[in-house]
Formats: structure tokens, C-alpha cells, sequence
């Protein structure tokens, strides 16, 4: 069950980006209409462009900065352009006269395309010695094509219409070729609700839009409303997903719906790109204000959002911990120079100082607006324990959000095992140890357990500069070592 609810908002999404091209699709239906033949290759024309303009894109990026997954993509769009090309011309009563061409490269367009894309995430492609295999198995591919297309409409007449809308072969092939595009939509949606780039979502909804263009396609004939509804979604399908995927080739990455790699710890790594220039300015003021402590955020939101991905937190709550893992700190911009990077121990008065800083970033925060109540929580709440022996209000953590124990563990573990001017980092055994010892008083034993088992597929992790000071004031209880704040 947790597997399925970690899962839902992704599916929850997919389906409500299925509604308008479903309504559109279904309320054409069959009701007659009678649309020239020209307009049939016109309006298959202009997605055959897009489609060839996008693999053109890809594979000329791609070639530049040596991604075998954007070849691939680049192969798939210029496959539909092909199909879309043949199916264009093979219009019945245009250029030739009834043929069954027109059904054949309609049929195969999207689940080739669908099914190309959708291997775009093999780990295979990851390696960059593919490139050139990849670049030469493109032209092979789009040479052969070309040919059998050209073949084909030269014979057209002699071709039959095969499957005939609405048959049972019709259905089974949708059936099995929806796959690929379900996996993608799949993809796409996951992909958003970690980004929320309008961008990603605009490639998810042109999915979606394939997939209802798919059935329409082997559903309806060309009497049908629904046979033009399915064109006016494939073209704008196709649309919704080349252009935003042809424009993440500036950056030098494959889109990264299509392939669906993007992890949790992207959002921390590239802060600018997925979770805006706001963020990006505030860490930038961070660390010219401590550098050290913009490496802890950074640090602490990087494993935050990897513990919360080992506890199957789904993708949304995962950007909120990301969120609240880079500003968490934040409130050390109201902290004294003097005290923030005083090389000695604090005196009491200056750790009472240190103190206010979660509820200073709070407010801070509050104050610019636009983010959340859990963003909000993590920020002030950070570092509550759960017997009620933490700061700033004493609430005991099993009481907080589950996200908010993720980043206290996070954030422990982190200045545990970095340097520090009075004494040397910690090892990871010895934090290990600490948090181990004062689970279930202090934190939450699956956060903890989920810390161990990232560390153990990371065994190299190392730990970065001081980041924040380790107080020589507050135990976490009698005798126990000293609480980073």
C-alpha cells in the first residue's frame, strides 16, 4: 500500500491530463464530417515538420555534446516525421487514389515513435562511446525508412487497409503500443511534480494527447469527427513535446520528462533551474555571507531529499524537502558575523543568539512569500527532538511532519562529520553511532535507518567543510555529545 500512495499524485496528474484530449476526442466521435483531402495532408504536413525540425534539433545537439539519449530522441521524432510524411502523401484522392498506406503509416507512427522514446532511459545510453553506433544507426534507420516509404506509396493501390478502425486488431494494437506512451506520460508527470517547470508539464499533457490521438486514430475512419479530433491532438502532441525537449538540448541534457532521470538531489544541484531564481539568490546570499554554512545546506538538502527518497516520499513532498533543506539556514543571515564565525567555543549569550536563527529564517521567509507551510515548518522546526528537548518551541519531532525528522537527521549528520576549527570531523561510524544511540529519544528510528542504508550505496560520501557550529551547551541528553545547531 505505501508503494501505491507514494504513486498517487503521479497518477492522480497523468489521468487529469487525459480529461480534455478524452473529451475532445469523444465528443467528435463518429459524427460525419466531410474534410477535403487536402486539408488531410496539410495538417499531416505541418506535425511532419515539427516532427523533423525536433529530430533535427536533437540529433544536431546531441551530436554536440556527445548524449546518446538525445540521439535517440532525435531518432524517434525523425521516424514520426517519416511515417507522418508517407501518411501525408498516401491521402486518399489527393496525389493517389484509395490505398491502404494512408492506415498503415498512421497506425505505426506513434507506437514507433512511442517506443523509441520510451527507451530513452536505458542505462545503456548513459555511456558516451555509444554516440557515434547511435549517430550512424540513425541515418541506416531513417535511409531504410525513407525507401520503404517511397516503395510503398509507388504501390499503394495494391495495399490493403490494414487494421480496419475499430476491428479487434485494431484494439489489440492499441492495447500493446499505448505502453510505451503510458510509461512516458508516467515519466513526464513524476518529472513535473518534481520541477513544477511549466515546461514539463506542457510535455506531459503533449503525451497524453498522443495517446487519445493514438486510439482515435485506429478507431475512427475519415467520415469521422474523431478521426480529425485524433490529427488536431496528434499535431499538437507532437508540438507540446519536441519544441520543450528541443529547447532542454540548450542546457546539454536530454528533456528530462522524456527520460525520466531526474532525481531529487537535481532539484539541490541545479537550484536555479528547478526551483527558481528566488531560492538560487537567497543560498547566493548565504554564502557571501558564510561560505561554509552554504555548503551545509547544500550538503544536508542533498541527503535530506535522498532519505526522503529511500522512505518512498512521492515526488511533490520530495521538492518541499528540497526547498526546506537549502533554506533551512537561512535565519543565520540575521546572526552576527562575529558570533557566526567566532573560531572558539560560544558563551552562553552567543549560543542564545545562534538559537533565534530558525524562527529569524521563519520569518524571513514569511515575509517574501510563496512558500509553503511545510517549507515554512522545516525552516523553524529543524531542530526539535522527539522527547521535546530541542529548539526553538519544544515540540516534541513525532508530532511534526515526517519531512521535518528527515532533515534533523540530515542536518546532525552533516556537521557531525565535517571539520571544524577545534576539532577534526567525525567519522561516519562515530556520527553513525551518535544518531543510533539517541534514536527514539532524540530521532526518528526509520529516518536513521533510512540514513544508514543511503550511506551504504554511498560509502564514499565525504563530508564538506564546517558548516555549522557544534555547541559545547546543549547535550542531546546527560552525557551525551554535543547538538549541532
Amino acid at each position: 500500500m505505501s508503494w501505491l500512495r507514494t504513486r498517487v499524485p503521479t497518477l492522480t496528474l497523468a489521468c487529469a491530463l487525459a480529461l480534455a484530449p478524452a473529451a475532445l476526442l469523444f465528443g467528435a466521435g463518429d459524427h460525419m464530417m466531410m474534410i477535403p483531402g487536402e486539408l488531410h495532408l496539410i495538417v499531416v504536413g505541418v506535425a511532419a515538420v515539427l516532427a523533423a525540425g525536433a529530430g533535427i534539433a536533437m540529433s544536431s545537439c546531441a551530436a554536440r555534446f556527445s548524449d546518446p539519449r538525445a540521439v535517440l530522441l532525435g531518432i524517434a521524432f525523425s521516424v514520426m516525421a517519416i511515417f507522418l510524411l508517407v501518411h501525408a502523401l498516401a491521402t486518399p484522392k489527393v496525389l493517389i487514389g484509395p490505398n491502404g498506406v494512408v492506415q498503415v503509416a498512421g497506425a505505426l507512427n506513434l507506437p514507433v515513435g512511442g517506443l523509441i522514446l520510451s527507451a530513452s532511459a536505458l542505462p545503456a545510453l548513459r555511456r558516451r562511446e555509444r554516440i557515434g553506433a547511435l549517430l550512424l544507426a540513425q541515418r541506416l534507420i531513417l535511409v531504410c525508412l525513407a525507401a520503404i516509404g517511397a516503395l510503398a506509396l509507388v504501390f499503394a493501390t495494391r495495399i490493403p487497409v490494414v487494421p480496419n478502425p475499430s476491428s479487434f486488431v485494431a484494439e489489440a494494437i492499441f492495447a500493446v503500443t499505448a505502453a510505451p506512451l503510458m510509461l512516458l506520460a508516467w515519466r513526464c508527470a513524476h518529472t513535473f511534480l518534481l520541477t513544477r517547470r511549466r515546461s514539463d508539464l506542457l510535455v506531459a499533457a503533449g503525451v497524453m494527447s498522443l495517446l487519445a490521438a493514438q486510439y482515435g486514430l485506429l478507431n475512427f475512419t475519415m467520415m469521422d469527427a474523431g478521426f480529425w479530433a485524433a490529427h488536431l491532438l496528434e499535431v499538437g502532441g507532437i508540438a507540446l513535446v519536441g519544441i520543450p525537449a528541443a529547447l532542454d538540448l540548450r542546457y546539454g541534457i536530454a528533456s528530462r520528462p522524456l527520460v525520466g532521470d531526474l532525481k531529487a538531489e537535481d532539484l539541490v544541484a541545479h537550484e536555479d533551474a528547478f526551483l527558481g531564481a528566488r531560492v538560487r539568490a537567497l543560498v547566493v546570499r548565504l554564502g557571501e555571507k558564510d561560505p561554509s554554512t552554504e555548503g551545509h545546506t547544500r550538503r544536508v538538502a542533498t541527503l535530506a531529499v535522498q532519505i526522503g527518497e529511500q522512505l518512498g516520499l512521492p515526488a511533490g513532498r520530495l521538492r518541499q524537502l528540497a526547498l526546506g533543506g537549502l533554506l533551512h539556514d537561512m535565519g543565520k543571515l540575521s546572526v552576527p558575523n562575529e558570533i557566526l564565525c567566532k573560531p572558539g567555543r560560544l558563551t552562553d549569550e552567543e549560543f542564545a543568539e545562534i538559537k533565534r536563527h530558525p524562527v529569524a529564517g521563519r520569518e524571513l521567509l514569511r515575509e517574501l512569500g510563496g512558500f509553503s507551510a511545510l517549507v515554512l515548518a522545516l525552516v523553524e522546526s529543524h531542530h526539535e527532538r522527539l522527547d521535546g528537548g530541542g529548539y526553538p518551541n519544544r515540540v516534541p519531532a513525532g508530532e511534526l511532519p515526517l519531512e521535518v525528522r528527515v532533515l534533523t537527521v540530515a542536518d546532525v549528520y552533516d556537521a557531525l562529520t565535517a571539520d571544524r576549527v577545534y576539532r577534526e570531523a567525525w567519522s561516519s561510524e562515530r556520527a553513525l553511532a551518535l544518531l543510533q544511540e539517541e534514536t527514539g529519544t532524540a530521532f526518528d528510528p526509520a529516518c536513521v535507518a533510512a540514513l544508514e542504508e543511503v550511506l551504504e550505496t554511498q560509502p564514499e560520501r565525504a563530508p564538506g567543510p564546517l558548516a555549522v557550529r557544534v555547541t559545547a551547551l546543549s547535550p542531546l541528553r546527560a552525557g551525551a555529545a554535543r547538538v549541532p545547531v
